[in-house]
């Protein structure tokens, strides 16, 4: 059985889950890859049949997604291209985790392609949604890469066909402590608005990854390191707790290790708000943005004890075999 493994590039969760799938696929079928998307820190070490740029959020430097340079940067007839260099009919299966440009290209071409992402999981309709509606938000994670049908992962089972995060062994393998500091990781904030909210918690060691940054600096107790994963695991194991955006794969990580977490949802990203309300049911504290209005809620949250039992257990090669049995006749 010949199947495209197609993985959105664009930050770091989807390449993190794909370093654990990408394994097992290999074991069962004839298997190609494809990433799509910008501004990924993590690198696979598996061959890239496909390596295209498609179409991706821009992150800014004030909290949240650049639209503009979203938009400017979103080349349709440069996608249309890119589609075309995909032969896409010598697949039996696309696995798609929310990646349009072999979504698309199976859907015109009448190619199974099936989700199997974070986001498949967060439009289904018993996932937890903010109460004021965001249409275009609520489009863009139905139409942006079109699937015949999808196995999700979320916070919890929401329904049947939604299971809980694949956390990669590499997190599995770890023995957590609590060490003398607070892990912080929000990419799409500049690196002087993090110094200067942090510098506020004067009695409290922060280490902060950055997109921005190519070297290590400290600045009074903030500590600004570049994204490395062997680096920012390190600092995972042993934190006290994290402060990170409304993702997936590190709120769900941290959840697994038991750290205290609080997220920062990034503005004009739907998902990240759907994440916010799931994490918020969960006991999670949630602020909208680093303001000296929400300083009180970080302090209480330094200052108290977070006890989030979760159960997530290894169900990843389970869910692979679901989905290939479906199309085993193929």
């Amino acid at each position: 059985m010949k199947v495209l493994y197609a993985i959105q590039g664009t930050g770091n969760g989807h390449l993190s889950r794909a370093r654990d799938i990408v394994p097992i696929l290999q074991k069962k079928v004839d298997l190609d890859i494809l990433v799509s998307g910008v501004q990924a820190d993590v690198k696979l070490p598996f061959d890239i049949k496909y390596q295209l740029q498609g179409m991706s959020f821009i992150f800014g430097k004030k909290g949240g997604v650049d639209l503009w340079k979203t938009v400017k940067n979103s080349d349709f007839n440069k996608f249309r291209k890119e589609m075309s260099k995909i032969n896409i009919k010598q697949y039996d299966l696309v696995i798609n985790d929310f990646e349009p440009l072999s979504a698309w290209a199976a859907k015109l071409n009448n190619v199974p392609c099936v989700s199997m992402s974070h986001q498949a999981a967060v439009k289904a309709k018993e996932s937890p949604k903010p109460k004021k509606k965001d249409f275009i938000g609520e489009r863009i994670l139905k139409r942006y890469a079109p699937t015949d049908t999808y196995y999700g992962f979320h916070f919890k089972k929401y329904n049947s066909h939604i299971f809980t995060p694949v956390i990669r062994k590499e997190i599995r393998d770890l023995n957590p402590v609590h060490g003398d500091h607070y892990t912080v990781y929000l990419p799409a904030y500049g690196d002087k608005k993090l110094i200067k909210f942090f510098h506020q918690f004067t009695d409290i060691n922060w280490q902060v990854f950055s997109k921005h940054t190519q070297n290590t600096y400290k600045n009074g107790n903030v500590t600004i390191e570049p994204i490395d994963n062997k680096s920012f695991i390190k600092s995972f194991e042993i934190c006290t707790g994290m402060i990170c955006g409304a993702g997936f794969e590190t709120p769900a990580e941290a959840l697994y290790l038991k750290k205290k977490l609080l997220v920062v949802p990034m503005k004009n990203q739907y998902e990240q708000q759907c994440n916010a309300c799931a994490l918020l049911e969960l006991g999670i504290p949630v602020i909208k943005k680093l303001k000296d209005k929400h300083i009180q809620i970080v302090h209480e949250w330094i200052s108290k004890e977070q006890h989030i039992p979760v159960e997530y257990a290894d169900e990843t090669e389970e869910i692979i075999d679901l989905i290939l049995s479906k199309y085993a006749y193929l």
